[in-house]
């Protein structure tokens, strides 16, 4: 057996992709997976270091570690018609958003690098503070913050915290791009592993996906242990938020927004270079 590290949320779409591969129930064709759950900045920091052989990052954070992996076509999660969220205890227009104290969880995160497009500004220039993303209610209900930039399953639970949605940037990516879903992350394959090899476990991957979406309730099931204050009917519906169509394979239009979105970014100088994507072929 081949052993490989495996990064990924300790969340449930995330525990839903590789439910087949946790539990063994396809063929792993010679290979064995360590799964190392993780928050998402810390998986992409850890991208910047080379440490791990496959990982979920950021798409914003592809930006920095291109050069050491490659993006796979499948494990997309991309928000179509909803995303990132930013809250508060009471509504906030964009112009005031601007100058009050932010929690975010993670500078790279596509959550992040979307607040700073939609608002027009750099981080240098905005007033913010890096929260773990599952302390972001907390933090704006203790006035840590103003406002929190939420991702993962806050999006749907972030009424019961007596907050409300003062913007939906994946609704505003929507409007500004000709309907296409905002990029939020992807999984991504280290280049020292051999080309013909990164196919193979491509493919395997692929199909870890698959399985899930065929045998959704067991998989489903198997997520619930990371949902955290969600029942099951809510726990599906957030993964099927993130694991879709759109995750089995980029297509045309996801490849179409991810460049939209990082050359978006280089042009307002956000990321440091314009990116030339390359997908496992």
């Amino acid at each position: 057996m081949q052993k490989l590290t495996l990064g990924h949320s300790p969340d449930p779409d995330d525990a839903f992709m590789f439910y087949s591969l946790a539990e063994n129930l396809i063929d792993q064709q010679g290979y064995e997976f360590e799964h190392i759950l993780q928050d998402i900045q810390t998986l992409n920091e850890r991208a910047t270091r080379g440490e791990l052989d496959i990982t979920a990052i950021s798409i914003h954070a592809y930006a920095y570690v291109s050069e050491q992996y490659a993006l796979l076509p499948s494990g997309a999660s991309m928000g179509d018609g909803y995303g990132p969220m930013l809250v508060a205890k009471q509504q906030i227009s964009k112009k005031d958003i601007f100058d009050k104290k932010i929690a975010i969880p993670g500078e790279m995160t596509s959550a992040f690098l979307a607040l700073q497009l939609w608002l027009g500004q750099s981080k240098e220039n905005l007033n913010y503070i890096v929260v773990p993303f599952d302390e972001i209610f907390n933090a704006v209900n203790s006035a840590q913050a103003d406002v929190g930039l939420i991702i993962h399953e806050g999006q749907l639970t972030y009424e019961n915290e007596g907050l409300i949605c003062c913007a939906d940037l994946g609704v505003w990516w929507g409007e500004e791009n000709d309907g296409l879903p905002l990029p939020l992350g992807g999984n991504v394959i280290h280049r020292r592993i051999a080309r013909a090899e990164r196919k193979r476990i491509s493919d395997l991957l692929t199909k870890s996906i698959q399985y899930s979406l065929d045998h959704r309730t067991e998989a489903v099931k198997h997520a619930l242990q990371y949902a955290r204050d969600m029942g099951i009917e809510l726990a599906d519906e957030f993964v099927g938020m993130y694991v879709n169509h759109w995750t089995l394979d980029y297509g045309e239009k996801g490849r179409e927004t991810i460049k939209r979105f990082l050359g978006r970014a280089h042009e307002a100088g956000l990321i440091p270079h314009r990116q030339e994507l390359e997908f496992v072929a």
